[in-house]
């Protein structure tokens, strides 16, 4: 399985082929496909890059801080430590490539109904 994802010419994006070799990466790729998911962020653990801020701006966004947050779909900084925000089913791929793709490796993405981590340091 391969997703590509592109950006709004066609081309691809940088870092946005995600080859899913493993019958459990699968699995989950398809769960995140159909299952509601949640997404946070671990401050303690973020860079700062802005992949996040890049792949999907409706979820992510930086504080003065330097730092990137979720937003919940206001577009509300949500700054509490851990806080989660449900991810809109037309931004679950961008969401799980910047999980995929940070360098801090702080980005969470579980289902929303068990927890079960899709995407991150926890996956």
């Amino acid at each position: 399985m391969r997703y590509i994802r592109r950006l709004a010419d066609g081309t691809p994006r940088h870092g946005s082929v995600v080859a899913v070799d493993t019958l459990n990466a699968a699995s989950d790729a398809a769960n995140a496909d159909t299952a509601e998911v949640e997404v946070w962020i671990d401050q303690e653990l973020c860079t700062g890059d802005g992949l996040c801020v890049q792949y999907a701006p409706e979820v992510f966004e930086f504080d003065v801080d330097g730092l990137a947050y979720v937003k919940d779909s206001d577009g509300d900084l949500k700054l509490a430590q851990g806080a989660r925000v449900p991810v809109p089913a037309n931004l679950r791929l961008d969401v799980l490539d910047s999980a995929k793709e940070c360098p801090g490796n702080c980005i969470h993405v579980a289902r929303a109904g068990d927890g079960v981590p899709i995407a991150g340091p926890d996956a």
